[in-house]
This record gives C-alpha cells, sequence and structure tokens, in this order.
C-alpha cells in the first residue's frame, strides 16, 4: 500500500501477568501505543483518514485503561493482560472503527499493526492477517 498514517497515544496502567502459572507483582507501565494505517487511495481532500478520526477512536478505545489496573478492566480481568493481547485488543477495535466507515471501507483502509511498547526497547506488534 502506498500510503501509511501512523498515530501515537501513550496511556498509563498496571498489570500482573501470568506467566507459566504464577502472576508476577502488580506494576505499571506508560504504554505507548502506534496504530498504522494504510491505503492505496486518498480521498477528495488528499487524505488517507482524518487524523483526528483516527485519535478520537484510539482514546476511547485505550481511555478505560488509563490509570487503572488492567486485571480489573474488562476484557483483562478474564484475560491475561499481555501486550501482545493489549495490541490485539486496541487493533480490534480500530477495525471495527474503520468498518463502521463506509467511504474508508469503500476505499480498502485497514489496519496495518498496532506497536504497543511497556518499557524501552520492550515492544509488542500485532499485525492482523
Amino acid at each position: 500500500m502506498p500510503f501509511r498514517l501512523e498515530l501515537t497515544s501513550v496511556f498509563s496502567a498496571a498489570h500482573a501477568i501470568l506467566i507459566r502459572g504464577s502472576r508476577e507483582p502488580l506494576h505499571g507501565h506508560d504504554w505507548r501505543v502506534t496504530l498504522t494505517i494504510e491505503g492505496s487511495t486518498l480521498d477528495a481532500d488528499g487524505l488517507l483518514v482524518d487524523f483526528h478520526a483516527v485519535e478520537a477512536a484510539l482514546k476511547a478505545i485505550i481511555a478505560p485503561f488509563h490509570n487503572r489496573s488492567l486485571n480489573e478492566t474488562t476484557p483483562f480481568n478474564v484475560t491475561n493482560p499481555t501486550a501482545e493481547l493489549v495490541a490485539k485488543y486496541i487493533g480490534g477495535g480500530i477495525e471495527a472503527w474503520l468498518a463502521t466507515d463506509a467511504a474508508a471501507a469503500a476505499r480498502g483502509i485497514r489496519l496495518a499493526q498496532v506497536r504497543i511498547t511497556e518499557a524501552v526497547g520492550c515492544a509488542a506488534v500485532y499485525i492482523p492477517v
């Protein structure tokens, strides 16, 4: 796809993941979320997607997590809150949002990836198939 749009946002949240049957101590991160949306055509205004609209969609998805424990927040109150699963959850939300925009759907605009960085040098990437 010749056009890509990237948008980054940050939220603060704690989590304690289960690793090989043991729960690690609860600890916090400033989670950096970077979305990449791609497509082959621009709209009449020369935009792939309006940055403001993507930003609003992302903020709505991550708002329930900000300054909270992921372990106590849906869906991670029943799912291990790993960076990989957080990236997948956010990706699913963005894919659902894109599907509601008929113009974007008609032009084949899609989520290319979600990158979650929970600490410097530690990132997980979700790429939809």
